[in-house]
């Protein structure tokens, strides 16, 4: 059963980050803005995930698969990250590289501590 929860979640997680790509190539194609947000979105909202689940505790097993591995799993996903900032070191952007790096780790970390501390203030 536990599969199925999985495969579900991660099945509407990659649908949810298809669709943040497209929309966010109206913002143009020299930056990877679509991985960048997933990346930082996906952390906000585990934050607050796992604010809940620890706070609240009343979410069952499957709850927590199908939300964290399953659809933010396939919604966030670093390798996407680490093939953007190669692909950009390759192109010879290794300012654009760098700061890639930087803002996805630093505000995605960031944004993960928010998740937690709002969910916190709220309980």
């Amino acid at each position: 059963m536990a599969y199925l929860v999985v495969f579900l979640g991660a099945g509407l997680g990659g649908a949810l980050r298809h669709g943040t790509n497209q929309a966010a190539r109206l913002l143009g194609l020299g930056f990877p803005f679509g991985t960048a947000t997933v990346n930082i979105v996906g952390s906000l909202i585990m934050g607050l995930l796992a604010g809940y689940f620890a706070l609240k505790g009343g979410a069952g097993q499957h709850w927590r698969l199908f939300f964290t591995t399953g659809i933010l799993g396939g919604f966030t996903t670093f390798s996407a990250f680490s093939l953007d900032t190669v692909l950009l070191f390759e192109r010879g952007q290794l300012g654009l590289a760098s700061l890639y790096v930087l803002v996805s780790v630093g505000v995605s970390i960031a944004a993960l501590f928010a998740g937690l501390v709002i969910m916190r203030a709220l309980t």
